[in-house]
Parts: structure tokens; C-alpha cells; sequence
């Protein structure tokens, strides 16, 4: 149970970072919608959805016995506000996943460097302490997969997930917009997709070959 609970922290930070991705680099390419309001704060308060950042994660949880999957509120974006919105959509949009990838990063770096520390301290010999510290170092590790997943997944080319801004910006505008109607349709074939075993493996593979030089990383550190 630890080790499913630990996951939960980085998973709600990690989204959180995410939307705020789109919301910064909105703000630099001209659209200042998302820092009026409120949006570009590490507090969660405002980023967090009822039902994506609390329901479905505890309904994962009893359900499967781990948490996979999490989302904030998405942050609002005006096109209308961007010098070229086509191509300024699509860097947007890319911004989001691009934080995860980087986020990872920081788990990597992060679970060496509690590695290291909880060598240290656990010559203590404390309980309270070999619990923290495994809990710590779980997370991390755990956010690290988490975070690639999280990429991959966003980077997925059906509406309404980051990837589909980013295919639309290279459609006809009219295709663009029909394409983008799809909408909560999308999730429906995302899941439908997901269950398909080609698709699952070339989701899995994306995600190793995104995680594995991390995981030397952290190998070599250790």
C-alpha cells in the first residue's frame, strides 16, 4: 500500500507542472490568459478537477491497487492572442509533455540523491526513519516512469490530448477544426486503442526507450 500511496504525491505535482507548462509558455508567445487567472502557481488549489485529480485517482486505486493516471484542470489558452496561433498552438501544446520529460529528469536526480542520504541515516537503525525513507525513494523512482507515461500518453494524436493540437497545427484549418470536434470521443478510441495489443507494445516501447537512459542514470550514480 506504501508503495501505491507514494505515487500519488509526484503523480498531482506532475500535472500540476504540466498545465502550468502551457500556461508560461502561452504567457511568452502572447497570450496572458492562464496568469490572469491564477493558473501559473505551484498552489493546487486552482488547478485541481473533482473528478480527474481526486475521483478517478482514489476509484484507480481501490480498483486496480495503484494510481496510473491523473489530470488538473486544463489551463485556458487563447489562440487569438498569438503572433502565428497555428505554430504557436503547437509549441503550446508540446510544452506540456516536454515538462514531464524533464520532470523526469528531476525524479532521476532526486531518488540519487535521497538514495545516497537514506544510506546514510538508516545506520540508525529507526523504523520511522527506513519507512520515510523508502517511501521517499519510491516516489521518486515511481515518478520517473510516471512522468515519461504521462508524455507519451499527452503526445498521443486524438482529441483532446496535447498530441492532437499538434497534428492539428499541421492539418488544412478546415480539417483542423472538424478534427478537433472529436472531442470526448477521443477518449472513448484512446481506450479502445490502449486495449489493442500492437498499440499497448508501441506505447510500452515509446516509454522504455524514453525511461532507459534514465535508468543507466540512475544505475551508474548508484
Amino acid at each position: 500500500m506504501m508503495e501505491n500511496l507514494s505515487i500519488v504525491p509526484i503523480l498531482l505535482f506532475s500535472v500540476i507542472v504540466h498545465e502550468i507548462a502551457h500556461g508560461w509558455t502561452a504567457m511568452k508567445l502572447g497570450d496572458p490568459t492562464a496568469k490572469e487567472m491564477g493558473r501559473l502557481t505551484l498552489n493546487p488549489l486552482p488547478h485541481i478537477d473533482l473528478f480527474g485529480s481526486i475521483i478517478f485517482p482514489l476509484m484507480s486505486l481501490a480498483a486496480a491497487g495503484t494510481v496510473f493516471l491523473a489530470w488538473a484542470k486544463p489551463v485556458p489558452v487563447n489562440p487569438g492572442n498569438f503572433s502565428r496561433p497555428r505554430r504557436d498552438d503547437m509549441i503550446v501544446s508540446f510544452a506540456g509533455p516536454a515538462s514531464n520529460i524533464l520532470m523526469a529528469g528531476f525524479c532521476a536526480v532526486a531518488f540519487i540523491v535521497t538514495t545516497i542520504i537514506a544510506r546514510q541515516v538508516n545506520s540508525a537503525d529507526s523504523p520511522l526513519i527506513t519507512n520515510a525513507s523508502v517511501f521517499v525513494m519510491t516516489m521518486f523512482y515511481g515518478g520517473v516512469y510516471l512522468n515519461i507515461i504521462l508524455a507519451v500518453f499527452n503526445l498521443i494524436p486524438i482529441p483532446p490530448l496535447d498530441g492532437s493540437h499538434i497534428l492539428a497545427s499541421f492539418l488544412p484549418p478546415q480539417a483542423a477544426i472538424a478534427y478537433r470536434r472529436i472531442g470526448f470521443l477521443g477518449i472513448i478510441a484512446i481506450l479502445f486503442l490502449m486495449r489493442v495489443p500492437a498499440v499497448a507494445r508501441a506505447f510500452h516501447d515509446a516509454v522504455m526507450f524514453l525511461a532507459s537512459p534514465l535508468e543507466h542514470f540512475m544505475g551508474g550514480a548508484l
